[in-house]
């Protein structure tokens, strides 16, 4: 579990293909890497990855299929810079909100607008997940907690002030660009709640669903 709250930026070093999956190595900057051990996890663009070895500078981790499929890991190329958290501890200062590091999908930035000091976001988020989105709701994106301050449709807006945009990738974003989001765990809970018993109930490949609920006539 992680908070959202960047700790430091680093940058992919390499990027070795294995099969259908690839090996990440990381340098991680800033980041004290003193009490990480083999098999702890770090948020790595908003994606829980698991050390597999260390390197003295930063750390290696391993990306599966789906991994790639869900984020935009699959674009990115050595050099590229990216946001760090280590796992959140018992004791840690709980400064953003709640981030599994389990990214839904891949939003992309529509307009950049600086606005005094701060700079104006609006992204497109994939449809399916709009329903997740509220506005003065939480959202990740690439591992940062940020706050949504207006949503038009599937479109949502965010406000990012200088620090910001300082200690975060979040500076370089551009038209275009693509993004890791994930969207508030408690949604994704409280959307499985409402399906009560339906919820145990089989469905075939991808299981029992709102989408499906809703066409079968049990949400009207």
């Amino acid at each position: 579990m992680f908070t959202g709250i960047i700790e430091a930026v680093g940058h992919i070093q390499k990027i070795t293909p294995k099969g259908g999956d690839i090996s990440l190595t990381v340098e991680s900057g800033k980041l004290d890497l003193a009490d990480v051990k083999l098999g702890d996890s770090i948020a790595t663009n908003g994606v829980c990855l698991t050390v597999v070895a260390l390197t003295g500078n930063g750390y290696v981790a391993d990306l599966s299929g789906e991994t790639l499929n869900r984020t935009a890991f699959a674009t990115y190329k050595a050099g590229q810079k990216v946001n760090l958290e280590k796992a959140m501890l018992p004791t840690t200062r709980f400064g953003g909100h709640m981030v599994s590091g389990h990214v839904d999908s891949v939003a992309t930035v529509v307009s950049r607008t600086q606005t005094g000091r701060a700079i104006e976001f609006w992204l497109e988020a994939p449809k399916e997940l709009a329903k997740y989105l509220a506005e003065k709701g939480s959202v990740t994106i690439d591992g940062i907690s940020l706050t949504i301050n207006e949503i038009d449709g599937n479109r949502f807006k965010l406000t990012i002030v200088p620090h910001t945009a300082l200690e975060t990738t979040i500076e370089d974003f551009v038209v275009g660009h693509q993004v890791n989001i994930e969207v508030d765990v408690i949604a994704r809970y409280l959307e499985r709640l409402m399906m009560g018993d339906r919820a145990a109930q089989q469905s075939g490949v991808g299981g029992l669903t709102m989408e499906k609920l809703a066409e079968s006539g049990f949400l009207r």
